[in-house]
């Protein structure tokens, strides 16, 4: 079982930085996909080759934008299962805009910048660490910060095909504390997919606060699929 594992919209490097450790010295093959945040379109495209790359049945786990990601990705025929991590789901035809739309703004909108492309990227002085990203420590906090890449409109503005959890099994951890993807919208998601659902507390940073946590329930929808 191939574990293909896919950032959100921030395009970090570290975003797994402490999951795919645990994951490898449990055996598991790992592959950490850096998306180019042009479109949804090309995200998925990008994702693809990557799963191209392998040769057996993968497991597709998303964090954040991620989860509208490999949501499409999951129709290739060697996808097997789907782990979001504080993710989104999105259903036919429905984009993250949308989704967010439907609810209350997350604090996270305070500190988004719009670039003179239209792209989109955060902006983390005292205050947004203090309200988004308390739980991170100083050191975590300063590689996040020069890792941030802009994302380009699209990717939240373009619509899902056929999501891929109709048909394939899915698992779900949601942040309890999270001001970037609120919290009611997971649990929403969550349920819309009948997803296994486990609850962390914390914020959006999910894999770098609580990295086993997050490797049990890979490796536990892994352990299942291949079963």
């Amino acid at each position: 079982m191939e574990i293909i594992l896919v950032h959100g919209a921030g395009g970090r490097p570290t975003t797994w930085s402490a999951v795919a450790p645990l994951l490898t010295a449990q055996g598991h093959d790992v592959v950490t996909v850096t998306n180019p945040m042009t479109s949804l379109e090309d995200d998925v495209a990008n994702t693809l080759a990557a799963v191209e790359d392998t040769t057996g049945p993968v497991l597709l786990v998303g964090h954040s934008y991620g989860g509208a990601v490999i949501t499409n990705v999951g129709r290739h025929p060697r996808a097997r299962g789907l782990v979001y991590i504080a993710a989104f789901a999105p259903d036919e035809g429905e984009s993250v805009t949308e989704i967010v739309e439907r609810y209350e703004p997350a604090e996270i909108s305070k500190y988004m910048r719009r670039g003179a492309g239209g792209d989109w990227k955060s902006e983390p002085d005292a205050a947004f660490w203090a309200e988004i990203g308390w739980d991170l420590s100083p050191e975590q906090r300063a590689v996040v910060q020069a890792e941030g890449r802009a994302a380009e409109d699209l990717i939240f503005k373009q619509a899902t095909g056929i999501p891929a959890w109709r048909t394939l099994p899915s698992w779900y951890l949601l942040a309890e504390q999270d001001r970037t993807l609120r919290p009611e919208i997971q649990a929403d998601m969550a349920e819309r997919m009948g997803a296994t659902l486990e609850r962390v507390p914390g914020s959006h940073y999910t894999t770098l606060v609580h990295p086993e946590r997050v490797a049990t329930m890979i490796t536990t929808a892994a352990a299942t699929v291949t079963s």
